[in-house]
C-alpha cells in the first residue's frame, strides 16, 4: 500500500487493527454459539468478550517466536482474558479465522467501490446531459469518422460504469462468505450452527462446501470484476487524454491556480491526473492472474494463495478506490471546448458525409460498389487538398462532378451535408442509457 494513492476510508479497512478486532470478533461470536449449544460454559464465552483485548505490537512480539500469526493473536488475547481462554478457537483450524475475516473485509472494500462507482456514474450522467447535443468529431482508428455529441462519448462510458457497478454487486455477494468448519471441512470438532451464527452476526453467507479454506474461484471473481471496472477507468482516462493533445484540444482536466505542469517549461498544461489513472488500472489488473493462480491448490489446502493474498487485498482495493474518486472529481471539473470540437468537425471540409453521399447514390439506383468509388474519388481529393479545407470543400468537389450530379439533385446532394441529421437518435439513446 502506498500512501499517495490511499483514501483513509479504505485503508482503515487493512490496518493491522482491523484485521485483528475481526479476529476478536470471530472468535467471540464463536464462542457465544458454543455456550448457546452447551459445548462451552456461559462464563468463558462472556469472559471472552468481557476481557478479551489485544496489542498489535505484543501480537508481533510473539509471533516472532512462534512464526505464526493466529497462534500469536490467540496468546495475546489469552493473556487478558484468563484462564477461561482455553475454550476460544475450539474446533476451529487458522484458516476459519483467516478466510472468513478476508471475506468480511473484501465485503467492506467492495461498499466503498461500490460507493465511488456510483460517484463516478453521478458525474458522467451530469456532464452527459450537459453536453448532450454538442457536436464532435466521432474517430475510429484515431481517425475522422462521423459527427456525434460529446453527450453520448460519456453516455457511452456511463452504461459502462453501470454495467461495473452490477459487477461489483455480484462480487461482493459472492466474496461475503464465511466458513467455520474445521481443519478439512467436515465439521468434525465443531456444530456447523457455530458457522451458521457467526456468518448471521457478520452479515455473511455460508460457505455451502469448504474444505480447510473458502474455494478460491470466488476470490478469483472478485479480483477479476475489480480488473473490469478498472478497464473501464483506464478507458475514460485514456479518451480525456487524447481530447488533451495540443492538436485537438476538445477537452482537459482542470488546471488549478498555482499548478505547475513541467520542472522546464512553463507552458505546459499536462494530463498528469489521467495518466496517474491508467497507471494505478494496470496495478488493479495486475492482480487477475495471480488471483486465478490462486484456484488449483493442493487437496484440502496448501499456503501458496496466502501470500499473494495478503498483497492484492489490500493493494487492488485501495487502489482501485483512489482511482474511482480521482476519476469523478476529473469528470466533475473537465473543462471542455466546443468551439475546438466544431473547428475539428470542420477541419476535413465534409468528409464526415461521405456516407451519406453514397446512401444517396444508391437510393438513386447506382450500384454500391459504383457509389462508393464515385464518393471515394471527390473524398480522396479533397483529402489531399493542403488545409485549410473550406467547410463545403467535400460538396464543392461533388458539384463538379457530372457522374453524381446526374445521379442525384442538387437539393438531395446539399441535404446530405446537414450535420442535424447525425443527431436524430440521441435522445432515443439518451432515453435507454439514462432510462429510470
Amino acid at each position: 500500500m502506498i500512501p499517495r494513492y490511499a483514501r483513509p476510508e479504505m485503508a482503515a479497512v487493512w490496518t493491522p487493527e482491523t484485521r485483528y478486532q475481526i479476529w476478536f470478533e470471530i472468535e467471540a461470536l464463536a464462542m457465544e454459539a458454543m455456550a448457546e449449544l452447551g459445548t462451552i460454559p456461559i462464563s468463558a464465552a462472556e469472559a471472552y468478550r468481557a476481557k478479551g483485548k489485544f496489542d498489535v505490537a505484543r501480537i508481533d512480539e510473539i509471533e516472532r517466536e512462534v512464526k505464526h500469526d493466529v497462534i500469536a493473536f490467540l496468546t495475546n488475547v489469552a493473556e487478558h482474558v484468563g484462564e477461561e481462554a482455553r475454550y476460544a478457537h475450539q474446533g476451529m483450524t487458522s484458516s476459519d479465522v483467516l478466510d472468513t475475516c478476508l471475506a468480511l473485509q473484501l465485503a467492506r472494500a467492495s461498499d466503498l467501490l461500490i460507493a465511488g462507482c456510483t460517484r463516478v456514474m453521478a458525474a458522467l450522467k451530469a456532464r452527459a446531459l450537459e453536453f448532450k447535443m454538442t457536436p464532435c468529431i466521432g474517430r475510429s482508428h484515431g481517425i475522422h469518422a462521423e459527427p456525434t455529441t460529446f453527450g453520448l462519448k460519456l453516455a457511452g462510458h456511463y452504461a459502462e460504469f453501470a454495467r461495473n457497478l452490477e459487477r461489483l454487486k455480484t462480487a461482493r455477494a459472492e466474496i461475503a462468505t464465511c466458513a467455520i468448519s474445521g481443519a478439512v471441512g467436515t465439521f468434525a470438532q465443531i456444530d456447523p450452527r457455530v458457522e451458521a451464527h457467526v456468518a448471521r452476526k457478520l452479515g455473511l453467507a455460508v460457505e455451502p462446501v469448504s474444505t480447510q479454506i473458502i474455494p478460491r474461484d470466488r476470490h478469483a471473481a472478485f479480483f477479476a470484476a475489480l480488473g473490469v471496472v478498472a478497464a473501464g477507468v483506464e478507458r475514460l482516462a485514456t479518451e480525456v487524454r487524447h481530447l488533451q493533445r495540443t492538436e485537438v484540444l476538445e477537452a482537459e482536466e482542470y488546471f488549478a491556480p498555482g499548478q505547475k505542469g513541467s520542472s522546464a517549461m512553463p507552458h505546459k498544461r499536462n494530463p498528469v491526473l489521467t495518466e496517474n489513472l491508467c497507471g494505478l488500472a494496470r496495478l488493479v489488473r495486475s492482480a487477475v492472474t495471480p488471483a486465478l493462480e490462486n484456484v488449483p491448490l493442493w487437496h484440502e489446502r496448501d499456503i501458496s494463495h496466502s501470500s499473494v493474498e495478503r498483497g492484492i487485498g489490500p493493494d487492488t482495493t485501495i487502489h482501485l478506490d483512489f482511482a474511482l474518486h480521482r476519476l469523478a472529481d476529473v469528470v466533475d471539473k473537465l473543462v471542455v471546448y466546443p468551439d475546438n470540437m466544431a473547428r475539428n468537425l470542420a477541419l476535413l471540409g465534409g468528409l464526415h458525409n461521405s456516407q451519406r453521399v453514397m446512401l444517396a447514390l444508391t437510393q438513386a439506383g447506382v450500384g454500391r460498389e459504383d457509389a462508393y468509388r464515385l464518393v471515394q474519388r471527390n473524398a480522396m481529393a479533397v483529402w489531399q487538398a493542403p488545409a485549410p479545407r473550406a467547410p463545403t470543400a467535400l460538396l464543392g468537389q461533388l458539384r463538379a462532378d457530372s457522374d453524381i450530379t446526374s445521379k442525384i439533385s442538387e437539393a438531395d446532394l446539399a441535404a446530405c451535408f446537414d450535420d442535424a441529421h447525425h443527431f436524430t437518435r440521441v435522445d432515443d439513446i439518451f432515453a435507454r442509457v439514462f432510462a429510470p
